[in-house]
């Protein structure tokens, strides 16, 4: 295996355009470029008027870049029209070289979205990443609020001062994860928060799966019920899917084994990860209340 699929951890992508992919290394401008091509787009779309400032998010990057921020994951957004397919929104998760990782613990890192078909201006948000599983999240806006940046003026100095800002938030998101390291559930709660992560993931639709199938551990050091182990197990069975179960006909009778879905869609993703972390935040709040 060459080094340059083995660093990579998972590579999605469909006829319209859409990719996920995710590295142990900074992903270079030109691996960037064949595997984001909307990260590039030379001009903003035909449907933006002359107004709409158009500031390719690889001169972000390029900006961020020589501050310390590389990218380490991103996500393209597909589009059924094959001309808007170069435009999309992407999402691109930032790491500062200069904060070495280590296995077993999670790191901040700057959740850059954006797109060139004005579907969404530029916004940052805070993330961690947990390299012992390779786990990003996104933290909630009520603990951190995202920066949103229009396409106008200096967007890329805008750009790195947010990123700058929230990098100077991230001790209080720090703070919440050791809170959350400190509190054990109960097998209540903890079926509890399960149930709750099925209704951020599939809303009013019938769930495929039972709750307790999100509280599968994936490895020992998961085990402990703490708060912290249940957020992570949960979110890592939800976002990346793959747990299986038996799929019924109309009449009861099993048709077919299935698995549940990967969430590719960036809406999506950032959605129920910021639905799960609002949802151990509202745990770590009553479980220090009681």
């Amino acid at each position: 295996m060459n080094t340059y699929t083995a660093s990579f951890r998972r590579f999605a992508s469909s006829t319209n355009g859409a990719t996920s992919i995710s590295s142990r290394e900074p992903i270079s401008p030109e691996q960037l470029r064949r595997l984001a091509p909307s990260v590039f787009a030379e001009s903003r779309h035909s449907s933006r008027s002359e107004r709409y400032a158009y500031i390719p998010t690889s001169a972000v990057l390029e900006r961020l870049d020589r501050a310390g921020f590389k990218p380490f994951s991103v996500m393209q957004g597909g589009s059924r029209d094959e001309e808007k397919r170069g435009f999309t929104k992407h999402l691109l998760r930032l790491r500062h070289i200069a904060a070495p990782l280590t296995v077993g613990q999670s790191h901040p890192e700057i959740v850059l979205i954006n797109s060139h078909d004005g579907t969404s201006a530029y916004r940052l948000m805070a993330g961690l990443f947990r390299l012992v599983c390779g786990n990003g999240m996104v933290v909630a806006q009520s603990l951190i609020e995202d920066v949103r940046i229009p396409h106008k003026g200096d967007v890329a100095g805008a750009v790195l001062d947010g990123c700058i800002e929230i990098m100077d938030r991230l001790p209080t998101v720090t703070a919440s994860v050791s809170a959350m390291e400190r509190l054990t559930l109960t097998s209540g709660e903890q079926l509890a928060f399960a149930n709750a992560a099925l209704v951020a993931r599939y809303g009013d639709d019938e769930p495929p799966i039972k709750a307790d199938r999100l509280l599968t551990t994936r490895r020992a050091a998961d085990a402990a019920p703490t708060l912290w182990n249940t957020l992570n197990t949960v979110q890592e069975n939800t976002i990346r899917g793959g747990l299986g179960y038996v799929q019924h006909d109309a009449n009861g009778r099993r048709a077919a084994f299935r698995r549940t879905r990967e969430i590719r869609g960036i809406d999506q993703n950032t959605h129920v990860n910021r639905a799960l972390w609002a949802l151990a935040e509202e745990m770590r709040k009553l479980k220090g209340a009681a």
